[in-house]
């Protein structure tokens, strides 16, 4: 990776998280007009692109598989801050986490592990992983999933696609020990099946950075990320405002927002399959849904039920079967060890799907 011949920061690694910082003293001071709209969303993609760079700073010094973890659960920390923060302070906001939770899926396992599939075929033909690791993460993907998406739907206790205040704690709890399991797997019992194969990490044998420039770049990753989901944020009425203008679901807002703040690992995720590093792309796609769900399901029930907001968390039939699809792929697509072209040509058409029918259901 360019950042490992790197001894000090680049100079656009830290202006354009400062640059974010005043759109967003901008934003709150002045108001959101046309022109700060505009330069709010310049600020945001620029400050992605430094965001990606301090991540993998990081995890070049702290090695697989916890830089893709520092990633994938900093990212997870401040989108579930996002979440509890606008669905507190809105009444109508019931099924914005849900919305969010189910367009992460989609857009992760779907998107961007087809975007990785498809621009890693292209230029090394076939490229392999750990089969225990994704299987690992597919098994525990599909057990949130279903607790947490679709369970709602046939639960007795309350009508409509949402669980009573118990069950809501039982589902919080489970989903914690499922997300804490597969986090001590990764990273302790079985961290092996999450290193890459021998001869496919290209950075490897690069000398890692020093402690100063990662410490560095740690506290500039996670300012680059909250000033990505502050800005996110901020933009948020005009992109609910953009989807009436528009006359689409209300769900589309869900998918914009969950875009915005998965765009760092995304670019992250896609530049690991262009080197040839499709395992570590596989832990940041993999491991930043599963993050997701285990910390946005516990968060968002305790608000629903110590502030008496009402959640859903039930799919509609559409949702269930496009999810259902997916994991049903991924269990096929990712079931060799090896990936080609084809595979990622089918998730990315399954994500397609995923937006044509959000917009036109």
């Amino acid at each position: 990776m360019e950042m490992m011949s790197h001894t000090r920061l680049p100079i656009q690694s830290w202006v354009f998280p400062a640059l974010a910082w005043i759109v967003l003293t901008v934003c709150a001071t002045v108001g959101m007009s046309y022109v700060v709209i505009a330069v709010a969303v310049i600020a945001l993609l620029a400050t992605v692109f430094a965001a990606v760079y301090h991540a993998e700073v990081v995890a070049h010094r702290v090695g697989e598989p916890f830089g893709t973890l520092v990633l994938a659960a900093a990212v997870t920390v401040i989108e579930v801050a996002l979440i509890v923060s606008v669905m507190s302070g809105s009444a109508d906001k019931s099924a914005l986490p849900r919305d969010t939770v189910f367009a992460v899926v989609m857009i992760v396992c779907n998107g961007i592990v087809g975007l990785c599939l498809l621009a890693g075929g292209l230029r090394h033909h076939q490229q392999g992983f750990q089969l225990q690791g994704a299987s690992a993460a597919l098994v525990v993907l599909a057990a949130l999933t279903t607790l947490t998406l679709i369970l709602p739907n046939v639960t007795t206790t309350v009508q409509g696609p949402a669980f009573s205040p118990p069950q809501l704690i039982f589902v919080a709890i489970v989903s914690l020990i499922l997300y804490g399991a597969f986090v001590f797997v990764q990273t302790v019992r079985h961290r092996d099946f999450f290193l890459p194969l021998e001869g496919t990490d290209e950075g490897a044998h690069a000398k890692p950075p020093s402690n100063r420039l990662t410490l560095a770049s740690a506290a500039l990753l996670c300012a680059s990320l909250v000033a990505v989901v502050g800005l996110a944020k901020a933009l948020t009425p005009s992109i609910d405002a953009g989807v009436v203008w528009l006359g689409v679901p209300a769900s589309v807002s869900g998918i914009v927002i969950a875009t915005l703040v998965l765009l760092p690992e995304s670019l992250a995720a896609l530049r690991a399959a262009q080197a040839n590093r499709l395992q570590t792309s596989l832990n940041l796609a993999l491991g930043s849904s599963l993050a997701t769900i285990g910390l946005t399901i516990p968060a968002v029930a305790a608000v629903s039920i110590l502030l008496a907001k009402p959640l859903e968390l039930g799919l509609a039939p559409k949702e269930t079967v496009l999810l259902a699809l997916t994991l049903f792929l991924g269990v096929i697509t990712l079931g060799t060890g090896r990936t080609t072209v084809l595979q990622g040509i089918v998730h990315l058409v399954i994500f397609a799907a995923f937006l044509f029918f959000a917009i036109w259901p």
